[in-house]
């Protein structure tokens, strides 16, 4: 029992700290390099540090290597936060000012329990499920949680004491109830064809193929459900060209009076989010850890072919893949946050009601034609 909960807690590290944070604090660099290479130009380069003496040469080698690639920016961006002064507006509520960062990147982190990123890894007997917490709703779970990060933004917005940012967190409000009920709705054509909540099992629903070579995966039984659902989690992360809540160029926005730790606090929830919609997209429509062809036992090709393979290359390949999905996905947002011009508000506004909602609430009815004639 010990050695499962130690391992339990290991995998959760793994996933918490080795995955999701990970990927958040480098998507700060992917979106200065990619940014840069779609505009034909250099990026990120400049962050450098020197150790001095003799001994240090190779050390230098190295650093000037990766200072050369920018890797160097997310790191010289935490320092620069944790040293800027931690502001307060004189007219703002010091609780809530102070409260509402911890809130929004909190709900956005345990939204991770329910979402598998493996199958299950056999360990001196025991099966260890590669899931955080494994819940019969846990696509309820997600959606909740994902919904009380609002809270943080929009406290951000009142208690700053500023005409904008309050201007900022309104929006913020707005655009969560514009989208959000478009992108519930979405999920229900996948939950009527997969009949289940938990998912960890629509992830083993969408094992094995169709007609020999087609994937079992969300996307082929829901490709409008898949679009609206990510068309309205992009909007739900307050990305371009669905960031009106920040609004930069227009000095609006529900961070406005933050500095330091706490600005860092929104920024990485922003991130946060953006690799939560990877997770989800790929959890729900791409078959998580799914590989093609490839069973417990091994490969099982179309044309017949098959080849073993031990337990944990199965788990390692479950694994990869899952990382995998979640990659590209991440940098389908990226490509889309600078390539897409910014919406005008009551566009925006417009695009969920008049758009994405009516277009969900159809493709439920379809949905469910089909599955009853099926039946």
């Amino acid at each position: 029992m010990v050695t499962e909960l130690l391992i339990k807690l290991a995998l959760t590290a793994f996933f918490i700290l080795g995955l999701v944070l990970n990927f958040a604090g480098l998507l700060t660099w992917v979106e200065r390099k990619q940014s840069a290479i779609m505009q034909d130009r250099v990026g990120a380069n400049r962050a450098i540090f020197q150790i001095h003496g003799w001994w240090a040469r190779p050390i230098n080698f190295v650093i000037r290597k990766i200072a050369g690639l920018g890797l160097l920016h997310p790191l010289a961006d935490a320092l620069k936060m944790m040293a800027k002064e931690d502001f307060i507006p004189a007219q703002g509520q010091r609780l809530l000012h102070t409260l509402a960062p911890f809130v929004s990147v909190f709900f956005a982190l345990v939204t991770f329990a329910a979402i598998p990123f493996g199958d299950t890894l056999n360990v001196g007997g025991r099966a260890i499920n590669l899931q955080i917490a494994k819940m019969d709703i846990g696509l309820l779970y997600i959606l909740a949680m994902a919904s009380l990060g609002i809270y943080g933004v929009f406290l951000a917005g009142v208690s700053s004491g500023n005409n904008y940012a309050y201007l900022g967190g309104v929006r913020a409000a707005a655009q969560m109830l514009a989208y959000e009920i478009a992108m519930g709705v979405s999920l229900l054509g996948i939950l009527i064809w997969y009949g289940t909540l938990e998912l960890q099992q629509m992830v083993r629903l969408q094992g094995g193929t169709w007609f020999g070579w087609i994937p079992r995966w969300g996307v082929f039984v829901q490709p409008v459900g898949f679009i609206i659902f990510l068309t309205a989690a992009i909007a739900e992360t307050k990305r371009v060209p669905f960031d009106l809540p920040e609004g930069e160029s227009e000095i609006i926005g529900y961070f406005v009076e933050y500095s330091g730790m706490k600005f860092g606090m929104f920024f990485l929830t922003d991130f946060v989010e953006t690799v939560l919609v990877a997770c989800l997209a790929t959890t729900l429509f791409f078959g998580g850890w799914q590989v093609p062809y490839l069973y417990a036992d091994g490969w099982h090709l179309p044309w017949g072919a098959a080849a073993r393979l031990p337990h944990l290359a199965v788990v390692g390949l479950q694994l990869a893949s899952f990382t995998f999905k979640v990659a590209g996905f991440l940098w389908l947002q990226m490509l889309i946050r600078w390539t897409l011009p910014r919406f005008r508000f009551d566009q925006l506004v417009r695009l969920g009601w008049k758009g994405l909602f009516p277009v969900s609430l159809a493709n439920i009815v379809v949905t469910a034609i089909v599955v009853v004639a099926l039946k």
